[in-house]
């Protein structure tokens, strides 16, 4: 019954969904990949409300009843029937009020299971975006292989107008052979010689010989400009900038002034934000969710860094990895043995990521494994010294933001840095 009633309120919403399009005729760029979709929406988000008006998906809206939400502005209702209904009897009215209606909307595109691309086939975008497609994506867990996990977002392309603009990763193999129609374009970007828009000499930036944010150069043609982000490390966190940028070339504009934008820009909660913590420490806060290739990134920003004390790496479990868990699992731990001080390993996966790390017999030399958050703790708060480094990450399901919490210089201000800090997270036990 309850699944019945969630699909009446996913089609009706969609319906309306189609009408406020209909009306409005705002611009769409949908955003998908298995690395990297929130953070570029959000600088896509950057560039475009800079200069004229824009709407981006909330939080988790990147699903069939997310992506209707967006296009229609409004909240999550989740389980209450009266806010369901309030929010269809707001969608149905919106076409004939008098609204001043977003020009652009940027939607995140996710996908769980299989067909879900198809459930958003009504949607044709302007402008699709693919970031990353690792080897081993989030979510394989209910498809047949990891190829099918890639093939089943690539087939966003096809939802795309005749006119469009597929904007792709050009640092991603996969995306070389990625073809667009006669009458459509496509644009790359990323750090290799062939993008079209190319990021070069990625910098750390540093503040009293602790990191404070990443600068990078930017070329498309002859224009070069340069790009500072402010609490957030990571060349990986570039792409989203390089796309948002691409954003504005397909639009015939020079990207000059849409880098300065960028001057104010926060990446979304949880992921690579540099934070002050206990006893003088940083912490790299990538709580929001975890996968291999997001943790290989991790470890490839920490080794950049330069810092006076240790380099603390605390995960938690990588989960929906299917078949794929434990041999997964057992090379980030390997990965980390070659990159931290001390591993502190979080949750029943995580223990072949210690093996993985005691096996490598490379740079960490104090490698913990724990059940649960709390226990783990007790250890982080007794080795956290001035100057040290103290990168955290994990699954959502794992809730590693309680980590951050924990060790935050001010853990008052918490509900204004972490992830998952509403009423509906904090009532998660």
């Amino acid at each position: 019954m309850k699944g019945t009633l969630k699909n009446i309120i996913v089609a009706i919403l969609i319906w309306e969904a189609k009408r406020v399009l209909k009306k409005y005729k705002p611009k769409v760029i949908a955003v998908t990949g298995s690395v990297g979709k929130t953070g570029t929406k959000d600088a896509v988000y950057t560039v475009l409300s800079s200069y004229t008006h824009a709407r981006k998906s909330e939080k988790s809206f990147n699903s069939e009843i997310g992506v209707p939400l967006t296009i229609l502005g409004l909240p999550n209702a989740w389980s209450s029937f009266w806010g369901w209904f309030e929010n269809i009897g707001e969608g149905f009215l919106m076409p004939w009020r008098g609204l001043k209606y977003p020009e652009w909307l940027v939607l995140e595109v996710g996908v769980d299971r299989p067909g879900d691309i198809r459930k958003l086939s009504w949607l044709k975008p302007d402008i699709v975006i693919f970031t990353q497609f690792p080897d081993v994506p989030v979510h394989v867990e209910y498809f047949d292989s990891p190829e099918e996990v890639t093939k089943e977002k690539r087939s966003l392309k096809e939802t795309l107008r005749e006119q469009g603009t597929l904007i792709v990763n050009a640092d991603d193999r996969k995306m070389a052979n990625e073809e667009v129609g006669e009458r459509q374009h496509k644009i790359s970007y990323g750090f290799e010689e062939h993008a079209m828009v190319k990021g070069t000499d990625y910098r750390v930036e540093y503040e009293d010989e602790m990191p404070v944010g990443i600068s990078c150069t930017v070329q498309f043609q002859q224009r070069v400009e340069q790009v500072h982000l402010r609490g957030v490390v990571g060349r990986h966190h570039l792409y989203p900038v390089l796309a948002a940028l691409s954003v504005i070339v397909s639009e015939g504009k020079m990207f000059s002034d849409s880098v300065k934008a960028f001057e104010n820009h926060q990446t979304a909660p949880g992921r690579m934000r540099l934070l002050p913590g206990m006893n003088g420490s940083v912490i790299i806060d990538d709580t929001y969710n975890s996968s291999p290739v997001a943790v290989e990134a991790g470890m490839s920003a920490l080794a950049t860094i330069q810092n006076k004390g240790k380099k603390i790496v605390v995960l938690g479990d990588m989960l929906e990895l299917g078949d794929f868990s434990v041999e997964r699992h057992m090379a980030v731990g390997q990965l980390v043995g070659s990159t931290a001080d001390v591993f502190i390993a979080v949750g029943v996966r995580m223990l072949a990521a210690a093996q993985g790390a005691l096996a490598a017999h490379a740079r960490c030399k104090r490698v913990e494994s724990f059940k649960t958050n709390e226990d783990a703790l007790q250890v982080l708060r007794s080795i956290v010294e001035e100057g040290d480094i103290v990168f955290v990450k994990g699954s959502q399901g794992m809730r590693m933001e309680r980590v951050v919490e924990d060790i935050l210089l001010e853990s008052h201000a918490a509900v204004n840095y972490l992830c998952r800090q509403d009423a509906h997270w904090k009532s998660i036990p």
